[in-house]
């Protein structure tokens, strides 16, 4: 079997000018910043329509004074030394006061 490429060449090898490849590379970076920017606006959306998707499904639960709850154990570790078969929460704990 012969490839394709090989017996008749693709339009795209035909018409290929490096002349023409470097100034479109050179258009291209004369607009890295603003593709960046819209890049970055497009990220910011997404992340807020994602944020407001969840928060439209989380219920909250007030904690009242003796509620009984667990302290994430990986927050309270500021050494950072935790093996990865360390319990993940510690407690628990009763609430003494809400703020």
């Amino acid at each position: 079997m012969i490839p394709v490429e090989i017996g008749m060449h693709s339009p795209k090898v035909v018409h290929f000018s490096e002349a023409k490849n470097e100034e479109g590379l050179r258009n291209l970076l004369d607009l890295v910043e603003e593709l960046r920017d819209k890049a970055a606006i497009r990220v910011a959306a997404y992340q807020q329509r994602v944020s407001c998707y969840y928060n439209k499904r989380v219920n909250p639960l007030p904690l009242k004074k003796g509620d009984l709850v667990l302290r994430n154990a990986a927050v309270a570790d500021s050494t950072g030394s935790r093996g990865k078969l360390a319990p993940n929460c510690e407690g628990p704990y009763k609430v003494k006061e809400v703020f």
